[in-house]
Formats: structure tokens, C-alpha cells, sequence
């Protein structure tokens, strides 16, 4: 226990450090999407590259991968129906908010809880691979079609990982410990150097990012807002708790894994998502921030009852 308060102590601390540098616009106002970018572009790539090349297969696809991918269908299934049935919203509409309730943080606060709460960034790489092999194609062929911009082609789909720095690193990564040659350490040193800044950076740029945030201010879409909040923090790491211990019967390290993978907030993709069809923009960027505020007090609590 004293371990996980001791993670969770050390993330926030790099994520006020990088409230303060925001405020006193020490580095710039671009700070926070130039250090995103080069997580996501560079150290985060090089980060997963080094940790699966070295991952046995068989942690790949796990028992708390299982309750997560399960947890995160219930979950989006629930604010479909709602947001649909009940408050009659467009298409567009309700497929942001669906993934701002269950379209986790994976790369970026994945990445720093994985390692500084979980000790472990493999475990994190299972959801990596479903939101960008399953989740993030299937929801951006809705927008598209929704959007009117004709029946996406299926090899614009199927590029769309391909495309994408975190996945290429994975697979990259998986092949290595595939065939199992082991690569000298000259070559993986750049590597694991580069890889070294992945959570710091992460992290500061999160705490950028907080300065001005209004997330609890009303509007016509506070309560679809407070909804995919719920869902996404409390709902989805209730039912991954729920999955993993009733049905699938998993040991307590998974189960914790489970939890926590399924408690992280919402990820900053969603409101790129509704930047670039031009819907429900304050909703994702609102769930967005809100969910990163709150997950960390679920998580706390999840430490506190499983381990």
C-alpha cells in the first residue's frame, strides 16, 4: 500500500510542477502540445518498443485485460442508449460522448500509472492495443458516416493504427519478443533513454494543462457531461472490480490492474475526435479534464480496499 500512495504521490508532484512552470509561463504557452506531441510522437513509442520487446507473449492478452475490454463495452453501451433514447442527440453527438465515458487515457497517464502505481508498463499495453485496433477505428467509421462524408474506405480503416507512433511501437516491440532474439544493449540503450522521458513528460504536460479549467460550469450539456464522467471513473472500474472477481475469478493483482486500467480518465484523443468533425467540442474537452480531475481520488480508493 505504501508503494501505490508513494506512486500516486510522485505523479501528482510532476503534475504540479507542471501547473506551477504553466502559470508562470516558464516555457511557453505551446508547452503542454509540444511535450504531448513528444510523448506520443517519440518517448512514449520508445518507451512501449523497450517494455514489449522484452514482454512475454502470454501478458499480452490477460485476465484484466479481459474485465477492462468488457467493463469499457458495458459502459459505452449504457451512454449510447441514454444519450440516443433519451435526450434524442445526433449521431456525432452521442458517439463523442460514448467515448468520453469509456475511451481511456492510455497513452499518456496510462503509461505513468502503469509505471509509477502498477510497476508494470506491459500491463498497460493490452488496452493500448484495443482502443487503437477496435475501439478508435469502429467509433471514427460512425463519425465519418455520420458526418456525411460517405462510406469510409476500408483501407483508410485499416491504415488508421498503422498511422499511429504508439502502435507501430507495439508491434514493433511484439515482433522482437516474438522471434525471440534479444537486442544487444548499444541498440536498445537510445532507446530506453529516450523511452526514460515518457512519464515525466507526460505528466508535466498534464499539469499545463489545468490552469483555467472550468469544468463544473453549467450549460445545455451538463448533464450528458456528468453522466460520461460517472460512467467512465466510477461505473467502468466498478464493473472491471465486478468482472474480474465474480466472473472471470482473477487473482488480486489483476483484478487491482483491472481497476485501476478502467479508472483512467478520459482520453485527450476524444476531444481531438470533436475537433475534427466539429461536434460536441466543450463536452469532450469538459469530460476530458473533469475525468483526469477525479480519477486520481477513484484510484486512491482502489489502492486503498485491493491492495
Amino acid at each position: 500500500m505504501a508503494g501505490v500512495l508513494s506512486g500516486f504521490t510522485t505523479i501528482w508532484a510532476l503534475a504540479a510542477l507542471g501547473y506551477v512552470l504553466a502559470r508562470r509561463r516558464l516555457l511557453g504557452e505551446h508547452a503542454p502540445r509540444v511535450l504531448g506531441q513528444l510523448v506520443f510522437s517519440v518517448a512514449g513509442p520508445a518507451l512501449l518498443f523497450t517494455t514489449l520487446s522484452r514482454t512475454s507473449l502470454d501478458r499480452i492478452v490477460t485476465g484484466a485485460s479481459l474485465a477492462f475490454v468488457a467493463s469499457t463495452i458495458v459502459v459505452a453501451v449504457l451512454y449510447a442508449l441514454v444519450a440516443r433514447l433519451v435526450w434524442r442527440r445526433d449521431a456525432r453527438t452521442v458517439t463523442i460522448g460514448t467515448l468520453g465515458a469509456s475511451y481511456v487515457n492510455a497513452g499518456n497517464m496510462g503509461l505513468a500509472i502503469a509505471a509509477y502505481v502498477l510497476g508494470d508498463v506491459s500491463l498497460v499495453v493490452p488496452v493500448l492495443l484495443f482502443q487503437l485496433l477496435i475501439f478508435g477505428p469502429i467509433a471514427l467509421a460512425v463519425l465519418d458516416l455520420a458526418s456525411g462524408q460517405g462510406r469510409p474506405s476500408a483501407a483508410r480503416l485499416a491504415l488508421l493504427p498503422v498511422r499511429n507512433p504508439l502502435m507501430i511501437a507495439s508491434a514493433a516491440g511484439i515482433l522482437v519478443a516474438a522471434t525471440g532474439w534479444h537486442p544487444p544493449d548499444l541498440l536498445l540503450e537510445p532507446f530506453e533513454l529516450v523511452g526514460a522521458a515518457a512519464v515525466p513528460a507526460a505528466l508535466l504536460a498534464f499539469g499545463m494543462s489545468l490552469p483555467g479549467a472550468r469544468p463544473l460550469r453549467g450549460g445545455p450539456d451538463a448533464p450528458e457531461r456528468y453522466l460520461a464522467v460517472t460512467l467512465k471513473v466510477v461505473v467502468q472500474p466498478l464493473l472491471a472490480y465486478l468482472i474480474g472477481r465474480l466472473v472471470l475469478d482473477l487473482p488480486d493483482h489483476q483484478v487491482f490492474a483491472a481497476v485501476i486500467t478502467a479508472a483512467l480518465p478520459t482520453a485527450q484523443n476524444v476531444f481531438v475526435f470533436a475537433l475534427r468533425y466539429r461536434t460536441a467540442e466543450s463536452l469532450a474537452r469538459d469530460v476530458v479534464m473533469l475525468s483526469t480531475l477525479v480519477s486520481a481520488l477513484v484510484m486512491v480508493l482502489a489502492a486503498v480496499f485491493l491492495v
